[in-house]
């Protein structure tokens, strides 16, 4: 690609290159990207403005992001920055209302509806449209192996590897359809480690042939899809390169093309734990960089990066046809999105902030699994008790329960178990998040709800006060509870 080609070294490197940065330090950002030549921006939650009340001031967020959008045109460049952002639904939500609240991800393996999986892809990524976004790190596709998975959880969609291929497919498929550019991740499988790569290096133990057969389906399907971005995690895979996070393992990069990805490979976030602090000051983004990633994103500091990449390209440390096929597929990506869609933040493209609220309630109506219980009738008497759960969940619940027609103060006791909870007795036990806590409780009745937006509570009561069936079925085991266990689905 000419355009790349009479690129200077300085410009290769920042066009690899996908920073953060603090607060709201909008024009100091805006300066380095241009002096800099970087790719674009990641949007985290301290960097979203928001109004008096605490809520997304989407104006501010789309003129944010259009100022960093100038500057990377003033480099002369003729296709449009990466605006990027974490919104993938649940835990992981970079911002929050006024636009809609969607429940975790695994909600859509336990509804089993792709086409509903593929309207809330173009629902959720619709809303980050008018604000400017051109890019998710969503969906996640790991396949979580259940309780002892700490970190993916219920952001993954399945433990079936078919299951979560398809869902995370569809669900990637409804993003590009709003004209967002969506990102599978996390490249080994992040869903079968026991170690959490935010803190420190998860080690993933298996062969090959049981990585094809489990967490690399859902990459297969993704590349058969010809979805653009594939996210590389920090997991290390001793059968590939023994001790070398996969975000920077040429073996690693050289499995993910092996699958047929031609696309966009996207490092996790340089300034995460597991590299760090074993490759400090620009060396994680040359080691990634020389080993096959395309873009680096959040390294811990990005003018050590982009300065570490110019030595290691003139020291010929890193080859330079490595930067330039990595630049030119940031750049291919960029002119085929700038083509295929109008430019994010364009007036009357993509769909106002909440506009998906219908859409979330019937995702979560479609997931509320009973696990144990009975599957017609109300389950509580016209009054319930509630406990645990975390901040505003009694709340929601109440609120919902009065929707419902139920009142709160006395009767059975509807436990709810957030994230990370431990097992809960009572009457009726409810998992808000990832559904093991349940194996653990004494609760006769058991029903994962896989969210706690205000459209899951409103579910959960409809099932409680026996106005609504709960149609969904586990998509992982739960102790003695197989994967598919549920109610059936009404006809």
């Amino acid at each position: 690609m000419a355009a790349v080609a009479a690129m200077s070294p300085e410009q290769k490197a920042g066009q690899v290159l996908l920073p953060f940065f603090k607060g709201s330090q909008v024009e100091a950002h805006a300066a380095l990207i241009q002096r800099l030549h970087l790719a674009g921006s990641i949007i985290m939650g301290d960097n979203v403005p928001r109004d008096p009340q605490g809520k997304v001031d989407v104006a501010a967020m789309g003129a944010v992001n259009q100022r960093l959008q100038q500057a990377v045109a003033a480099d002369g460049r003729r296709w449009p920055g990466i605006m990027s952002v974490d919104q993938e639904g649940g835990a992981v939500a970079r911002l929050g209302p006024p636009l809609t609240e969607w429940p975790a991800p695994m909600s859509y393996g336990a509804a089993g509806n792709l086409d509903l999986t593929r309207k809330a892809g173009k629902g959720l990524a619709s809303e980050l449209v008018p604000l400017g976004f051109d890019l998710d790190f969503a969906p996640d596709t790991d396949v979580t192996v259940g309780p002892a998975d700490p970190t993916i959880g219920a952001r993954s969609m399945s433990g079936d590897p078919a299951a979560a291929a398809a869902q995370g497919t569809a669900f990637s498929q409804g993003m590009l359809d709003a004209g967002v550019l969506p990102t599978v991740k996390h490249f080994p499988g992040h869903g079968s480690v026991t170690a959490d790569s935010h803190l420190s290096l998860p080690v993933q133990p298996a062969g090959i042939d049981v990585l094809r057969g489990r967490d690399w389906k859902p990459f297969e399907a993704a590349v058969a899809a010809g979805l653009p971005v594939v996210m590389t995690g920090h997991i290390a895979v001793p059968t590939l390169e023994p001790g070398v996070p996969a975000s920077l393992s040429a073996p690693s990069y050289s499995a993910l093309r092996g699958l047929g990805f031609k696309g966009v490979a996207v490092t996790d976030a340089l300034n995460m734990g597991a590299v760090d602090k074993q490759y400090p000051a620009g060396a994680a983004a040359v080691k990634a960089l020389a080993a096959g990633a395309d873009l680096l994103l959040m390294p811990a500091d990005v003018e050590q990066a982009h300065a570490a990449i110019v030595q290691a390209l003139a020291a010929g440390a890193l080859p330079a046809a490595r930067l330039d096929e990595a630049a030119q597929r940031v750049a291919t990506m960029m002119i085929w999105h700038a083509r295929t869609t109008p430019p994010a933040g364009t007036a009357g493209s993509g769909a106002p902030a909440g506009s998906g609220a219908a859409l979330s309630a019937q995702v979560s109506a479609s997931a509320v699994t009973v696990v144990s219980g009975p599957c017609s009738g109300p389950l509580v008497p016209g009054s319930v008790r509630v406990a645990g759960g975390g901040p505003g969940d009694r709340e929601r619940f109440e609120a919902a329960a009065a929707r419902a027609g139920l009142t709160v103060g006395a009767g059975p006791l509807v436990n709810l178990i957030g994230f990370g909870g431990k097992p809960a007795g009572g009457d009726i036990a409810v998992s808000l998040d990832a559904p093991w806590p349940l194996q653990g409780s004494s609760a006769p009745v058991k029903v994962a709800l896989y969210g706690r937006t205000d459209a899951a509570f409103d579910a959960l009561a409809a099932v409680l006060a026996g106005k609504a069936p709960a149609p969904g079925k586990l998509p992982a085991a739960v102790g003695p509870f197989p994967a598919g266990t549920g109610c059936p689905r009404p006809n």
